[in-house]
């Protein structure tokens, strides 16, 4: 099989990084001391909650081991179920089955892509202990409804948040409605701390004081005054205790270096989610003649436009895309609905009643859309999208 040398490609990698943030990064890599669990952690938590609003924040390695805590910190008992969208990524997902609860899958609204308070509601049980809301592409859900909803049902609310750091509904921050919030800086993401990277943020004080421990291998002081420091150990090892529940700790620890990045990227974040948001609008402008490219706009701060997808109407979605690539644009198709993965039907999650996310999934399209894409490509693919879908 050849590979396809692509002029505008799917790029794995979001944006470049400023002459600025180069040298922070190298100045840390340079004198950090230690590399890990040290000042610019502290700098980054304190500077995210500042800019999100959150109370409590914590980075980890990545947004995967963001919501393995949770799933960890929401306690499932024997047969717990959680309400999550069939239509997103599978980190989503599988950390829960892990930690011992069942999924139910729910459905997404056709037009905004997302899970809503109606389509929660129909997957509630009895043995319902939370929901998983994504806000997905980089637009935020309804979540003061599905907080509503929640707080009727006294279900947990998870939002996973790794495409929509810095969108806002109601002049609140997603990500900081819930009892967990999740963000990712994966190379993909709007700012990436160098391929890898999340942060975690906890609405409960009493949860935020064992997430230190839970993170970094149950490190914790001793509970007495020493004579010596390194008497009876340089440091003490213990588990956490919620609820009456020993946790297992972990090691979701970030780098210094990563942390330091982080700090500076916070500061333009803006900048690419209002420069990403411009740049959509204008491709849906350009293109607002071809009726068979059904697009989500939304032009306030609730869409960072983390990615630019469109459903394909009367079936020519395969065409499109094989044409597209013919001329050099490499457009892809995402997020395969979770039940149709062979992992969740091994798992006993095969089937699911979720036809919108169904038909949306097999008529989507997401396009080239990284913020470091030059005008001259961003051109070229507007151009291209006119002349391969006649």
């Amino acid at each position: 099989m050849t590979t396809t040398i692509f002029k505008v490609p799917f790029s794995g990698r979001a944006h470049s990084y400023t002459e600025n943030e180069i040298k922070t990064v190298v100045e840390a890599m340079q004198t950090a001391i230690p590399l890990t669990q040290g000042k610019y952690q502290e700098q980054f938590q304190k500077k995210f909650c500042e800019y999100t609003g959150a109370k409590h924040a914590f980075a980890l390695n990545n947004a995967t081991a963001a919501l393995e805590l949770t799933a960890q910190l929401c306690q499932f008992k024997a047969n717990d179920e959680v309400i999550i969208p069939a239509h997103t990524f599978t980190a989503t997902a599988y950390p829960f089955i892990k930690k011992g609860a069942k999924i139910v899958w729910a459905d997404i609204d056709l037009k905004t892509r997302v899970i809503t308070a109606q389509t929660i509601e129909q997957c509630i049980t009895e043995k319902t202990k939370a929901i998983v809301v994504v806000h997905l592409y980089g637009y935020c859900a309804d979540i003061p409804a599905i907080m509503q909803l929640a707080k009727k049902h006294e279900l947990i609310v998870i939002e996973d948040t790794a495409q929509a750091l810095g969108v806002s509904i109601n002049n609140q921050m997603a990500g900081t409605f819930g009892d967990f919030g999740i963000f990712s800086f994966h190379s993909h993401k709007n700012i990436s701390t160098l391929g890898e990277g999340g942060m975690l943020v906890v609405k409960d004080k009493k949860i935020a004081n064992i997430v230190p421990m839970l993170r970094h291998n149950g490190h914790c002081g001793f509970n007495f005054e020493r004579e010596h420091y390194w008497v009876p150990a340089m440091g003490n090892v213990d588990l956490p205790e919620l609820n009456g529940e020993l946790l297992w700790p972990n090691n979701y620890c970030l780098g210094e270096v990563e942390c330091t990045l982080g700090v500076k990227l916070l500061d333009r974040i803006d900048q690419i989610n209002q420069e990403k948001r411009k740049r959509a609008q204008q491709f849906m402008d350009e293109v607002t003649e071809l009726k068979e490219l059904e697009f989500h706009r939304e032009d306030t701060p609730r869409h960072n436009y983390h990615l630019l997808v469109a459903r394909v109407l009367n079936n020519k979605r395969d065409i499109f895309i094989t044409k597209m690539a013919e001329v050099g644009v490499q457009c892809v198709v995402q997020y395969c609905p979770l039940n149709r993965y062979d992992l969740y039907q091994k798992a006993g999650y095969g089937k699911a009643d979720c036809p919108n996310t169904d038909m949306f999934f097999d008529n989507m399209v997401s396009f080239p859309f990284h913020h470091m894409m030059s005008e001259q490509d961003f051109e070229y693919m507007i151009d291209a999208t006119k002349r391969c879908l006649v």
